[in-house]
């Protein structure tokens, strides 16, 4: 991975020249979604890992899944929403805490980012 989204778009250029003359519709389909494949770089770095991986989703979904499938016909669909939140409240109590939740409040209130850095503007140092 790398440190900055200036970094990360250059190897991006160099994947996709590499690449497409033998994988021309892919690349064509990363080309598209290049910003949102980058737009983690605009957000605090404690945050990144927590950004870039589905596991959280995958694992607690696959716990519910697994636990509808072993009663199945015995389930109204009331009694189905119900055990499913239960599921999913059980598997919170699992969960990692957010790395770098003291940023929460500025992404919150507008702050930007850059390269998992705050970005400090001109009229901020002047009022501070």
């Amino acid at each position: 991975m790398a440190e900055t989204k200036e970094d990360a778009g250059k190897a991006f250029d160099s994947f996709v020249e590499k690449y497409q003359t033998k994988y021309p519709k892919a690349t064509a389909c990363l080309e598209k979604d290049r910003q949102e494949l980058l737009a983690f770089y605009d957000f605090p770095a404690e945050h990144w890992k927590h950004i870039r991986t589905t596991n959280p989703i995958e694992s607690t979904f696959a716990t519910v899944k697994h636990r509808t499938r072993r009663s199945k016909g015995c389930l109204s669909r009331e009694t189905a929403f119900i055990m499913v939140f239960k599921l999913i409240k059980d598997a919170e109590k699992t969960w990692r805490r957010l790395d770098g939740k003291n940023q929460l409040p500025k992404l919150i209130t507008g702050v930007k980012f850059q390269d998992g850095c705050e970005v400090i503007t001109k009229e901020q140092l002047a009022a501070a």
